[in-house]
């Protein structure tokens, strides 16, 4: 029993076990992971000059250890029928941050939900077919849920993706 509760953080489910320290290797894998999720195993393993069974145990580990919290793709969101996006900041009831979270995660097309600090407790971001979409989201969806005191929507004129690229090698992961 005390060898599972060590293996698995403590008995404690919820707790998170500390984090291993990362070596050059293992943020060299994650470069070019981020820059291409679709790396073959064995691409990876030749750039960064390891064996494909150490590459492939490394990701493993990054994985299993929560660094790596999966695998996506960049959307061009306009291209894929989500020609409006906003920022939206909501002040909510104090202590409501895990109830409010569970509804915005249900809402469709958000993309990002961040507790903050400063002016408002909440910063969402949504993509939308258009703006009448982010209107009825806004003012049927968002304000319609009890401990939302207040928002504000910040319309997204143009996005620059800052993810990982290749011409930017020193960049960490």
């Amino acid at each position: 029993m005390a060898a599972e509760q060590m293996a698995t953080g403590g008995g404690d489910p919820g707790r998170v076990p500390p984090a291993r320290p990362l070596d050059s290797i293992d943020h060299a894998i994650l470069r070019i992971l981020r820059t291409d999720g679709r790396a073959s195993i064995r691409a990876v393993a030749e750039r960064v000059h390891v064996s494909r069974a150490n590459a492939y145990a490394r990701i493993n580990r990054l994985v299993e250890d929560g660094v790596i919290r999966g695998f996506s793709a960049r959307v061009n969101h306009e291209r894929a029928g989500q020609a409006a996006s906003a920022y939206i900041t909501l002040k909510i009831v104090q202590n409501s941050w895990r109830t409010v979270r569970d509804q915005l995660q249900a809402l469709p097309g958000a993309a990002h939900i961040a507790l903050v600090s400063g002016d408002f407790d909440v910063l969402l971001l949504v993509h939308t077919p258009d703006n009448q979409a982010l209107r009825e989201l806004v003012l049927t969806r968002i304000q319609a849920i009890p401990e939302v005191l207040s928002t504000r929507t910040l319309l997204v004129f143009e996005e620059t993706d800052l993810g990982p690229r290749p011409d930017r090698p020193a960049e960490l992961a």
